[in-house]
């Protein structure tokens, strides 16, 4: 119970800090007196408060100090779970034991799974991060519409993080599960997976809140003088779908079934318990699976539908996105379809009939629809257009090569039923969901972060340095989960502690190789961001050459703290292109 007592201290206390204490009742004056000074302060120097220090940042409601805030603490979470990653390479290395036992396996890829599922990916990595920074820029907007709720829901999610963090050193040791948490399981291990279920439930909501400020923020605050819904950003657009997701799935399913394995623990009510209490396991995959396959579309929507279509067109192609009413449409799409697909995950659990089994195969190849409108759309715009070939479009043609096998290998093999009986629980699925996920939002974050850059800080990195970083990021991607894919059609189960010597070469040690690959690619990457982000060369407000969105022609770079210092001009469409500006380095 050490647990519920420190977040109880830490609610209370991080309630303190975001709704009490000073008001600040001048703070609209103050930052308009602030947008009268040439040039104006970047967001860095004026926090729009009498604070100093690190109070200045943990108690701002501007939206870009939190969107930093988020993008600092998901990077360094990230970087705990790439560790435990390796951790799991190098124990597969060889049969048997190579560096640690069995039950501390299990523990560990337990977390590395709650930590890059939850704590990463859902929602900070893209829409909570780069969502916050530059969403209220797209619409022309000061800030979101909620800003005190906006650091509520990041104090939240430190709430939550510190918690996941705290189950490995409480109780009676990591829990052990996998990041599913899986009943019978999760219900009778001794292992600490109250801490680590409370986590989830936190993190949660710190997710909704995030999504009805976005939903709000779109609605309410876009430019006054005809930033009509046809002229925002397609990144706009697919954090709009995804906060639809965020405020529809995940507080009636992932918060009730979390809680339900709490009351199974603590209370003992028999929901999932069949030998004992006639409940029924099969119930909680549905309850989870409601929600997590629609997370899946949180987690890629905001790089899929959002960066890459805002930096392959007018910025890199140099040229008027192709089918923008698609593509924004098509985020809608998936955001819809993506609910209705969840069963696919339980092929193999039975209690499906037939029928049931054949219209969830079918509306997972329906979904595969939207998906295919934007690929087409990317290659389209592509194509005859003046490219330049530049770190954040690298990152961009990563993902677009990497999601799509992803996609293929899930949309159709783990689609169909035939199939899925055969590659079920084995190493395949390892494969296509890193495929996805890693390949999809690690790859469209790296491109956000590569992309946005210069407009955040004002400076650039060395674009040499950078190239080099993605040449090993897509080498080491490869070599590590590839082989993946043919261990899994050979049989090999996924999260076994041990396995047969027929899969070592062929598979194991080729990926675990891959593994130290793809981590030299991220350390370069980011000591190359961190040496550009303290001594880069200074940029103006365009370094790109390109672009039609707000951020590359009205604020400077950084921005100010109310984003612009002149009236941002909505007359044109948002990747209309007419010859270019120079780039402003």
């Amino acid at each position: 119970m050490s647990g519920f007592v420190v977040l109880t201290v830490l609610l209370i206390f991080a309630g303190f800090l975001v709704f009490g204490g000073k008001k600040n009742a001048n703070k609209e004056v103050f930052l308009c007196k602030t947008r009268q000074v040439l040039p104006p302060l970047s967001f860095f120097e004026d926090s729009g408060s009498d604070r100093k220090g690190i109070m200045s940042w943990l108690l701002s409601t501007d939206h870009k100090r939190i969107g930093l805030m988020y993008l600092y603490v998901v990077l360094g979470m990230f970087i705990v779970g790439v560790c435990l990653g390796l951790a799991i390479r190098l124990e597969l290395f060889t049969p048997g034991k190579t560096i640690m036992e069995a039950q501390t396996y299990n523990a560990v890829f337990t977390l590395h799974g709650v930590i890059m599922i939850f704590i990463v990916v859902i929602p900070p990595s893209i829409p909570a991060a780069f969502g916050n920074i530059i969403l209220p820029i797209h619409l022309g907007a000061e800030d979101v519409a909620f800003p005190r709720l906006n650091l509520f829901s990041w104090w939240l999610y430190m709430i939550g993080t510190a918690l996941a963090l705290l189950s490995l050193f409480t109780g009676d040791g990591p829990p052990d599960t996998g990041w599913t948490f899986y009943v019978p399981f999760s219900e009778f291990t001794t292992t600490n997976v109250n801490t680590a279920v409370f986590a989830v439930f936190i993190l949660g909501f710190s997710s909704i809140l995030t999504g009805l400020n976005f939903i709000t923020t779109i609605h309410r605050l876009r430019a006054p003088g005809g930033l009509k819904w046809k002229k925002i950003s397609l990144f706009s657009w697919s954090l709009y779908a995804t906060a639809w997701i965020q405020v529809l799935a995940t507080p009636p399913i992932l918060g009730i079934t979390v809680l339900l394995i709490l009351a199974e623990r603590i209370l003992g009510v028999g929901l999932f318990d069949p030998p004992n209490k006639g409940g029924d396991p099969i119930l909680y995959q549905h309850l989870f699976w409601i929600y997590s396959h629609p997370a899946v579309y949180i987690m890629v929507l905001p790089a899929m539908g959002g960066v890459v279509s805002e930096i392959i067109p007018p910025v890199f192609a140099r040229k008027p996105i192709f089918g923008y009413k698609a593509i924004a449409v098509s985020s809608l799409m998936i955001a819809f379809a993506g609910s209705l697909v969840w069963a696919h995950h339980m092929f193999t659990s039975g209690g499906m009939s037939d029928t049931a089994v054949l219209v969830f195969s079918l509306l997972t190849f329906i979904v595969a629809i939207p998906s295919a409108i934007k690929v087409f759309n990317w290659i389209a715009t592509l194509y005859k257009g003046s490219i330049f070939i530049e770190p954040p479009l690298l990152y961009a043609l990563g993902f677009i090569f990497l999601f799509s096998i992803g996609g293929l290998t899930g949309g159709l093999v783990l689609g169909s039923a035939g199939t899925d009986v055969h590659v079920h629980d084995t190493y395949f699925v390892v494969s296509h969901f890193h495929y996805v996920i890693f390949g999809g939002t690690g790859f469209g974050l790296f491109g956000a972060m590569h992309f946005w850059f210069p407009k955040i800080y004002g400076r650039m990195y060395n674009k040499n340095i950078a190239t080099t970083a993605w040449t090993l990021l897509m080498i080491g991607f490869n070599l590590l989960y590839f082989p993946l894919f043919i261990i899994g059609l050979q049989g090999m189960p996924r999260r076994y502690y041990d396995y047969l010597p027929e899969y070592t070469m062929g598979g194991h040690q080729i990926s675990t190789v891959g593994s130290w690959v793809l981590a030299l690619g991220l350390i370069i990457m980011f000591v190359n961001l961190y040496i550009g982000m303290k001594k880069g060369k200074k940029i103006g407000r365009n370094p790109w050459g390109g672009g039609a969105t707000f951020e590359w022609f009205t604020p400077p770079s950084p921005p100010p703290l109310l984003n612009f210092d002149s009236e941002p001009d909505t007359s044109k469409g948002p990747y209309s292109y007419k010859g270019g500006v120079e780039r402003d380095e």
